[in-house]
């Protein structure tokens, strides 16, 4: 009888060491850590203690991220109301600012909006180029991670140079792309690529709705 032909009869006979249970603790194995002979039992003890331990840190990893995610929508939640009861458009727009650089803690925030129905005054509403659209048209969610348009980063003004993340929101009215909200930090992984988008959208769509002008 051949090593192999013991592990096709184990395999076969999956009850085998349950009724010899006395086998288990006469056959032995080494410790995976020490190196030492230890039985079955003690190495069956040593695997559900590992897999225990893997259990464990899943599920604090898992409370942290609902913590996380408890403590975002806390934030968005304010940010909504203080869109709501906020007095005109300056108001708002004023509210989000302080927003995402108090609350978020996001020190930089920028913000264009074009295809309005009237003229509008204000920094927002400057001109911004067909390649600008066409980018944001291309966006079928938040762009997260290092700056890959130099005119949207030049709306950091100043401190452009020193923001090495992104995160770009663009803006809807109904299905039309009407514009970009631009967060920019200068922390390489403040926003990165991987990272989860849907408090972004939703924080575009309270932006959208509160700040787009109305189409007459």
């Amino acid at each position: 009888m051949t090593t192999e032909d013991v592990v096709q009869y184990l395999r076969a006979h999956p009850d085998f060491l349950t009724e010899h249970s006395d086998l288990l603790g006469v056959l032995t194995v080494p410790h995976p850590s020490h190196g030492h002979a230890i039985s079955l039992t003690e190495r069956q003890l040593h695997v559900l203690r590992g897999k225990i331990h893997q259990l464990e840190q899943k599920l604090a990893e898992l409370i942290r991220f609902g913590e996380q995610n408890d403590v975002i929508g806390k934030k968005v939640h304010r940010l909504a109301m203080s869109l709501l009861v906020a007095d005109g458009y300056d108001g708002k727009r004023r509210a989000l600012f302080a927003s995402m650089q108090d609350d978020f803690a996001v020190p930089h925030v920028a913000l264009r909006i074009w295809n309005t129905p009237t003229e509008q005054e204000g920094e927002e509403f400057q001109p911004v180029s067909e390649d600008v659209r066409v980018f944001v048209e291309a966006m079928s969610r938040p762009h997260c991670g290092a700056p890959v348009n130099i005119e949207v980063l030049g709306w950091f003004g100043e401190m452009a140079p020193h923001v090495r993340s992104v995160a770009l929101t663009p803006l809807r009215r109904g299905s039309q792309i009407a514009g970009l909200f631009a967060l920019g930090s200068e922390e390489v992984e403040r926003f990165y690529s991987e990272m989860g988008t849907l408090y972004l959208e939703r924080i575009g769509a309270l932006v959208s709705a509160a700040l787009l002008p109305e189409t007459s």
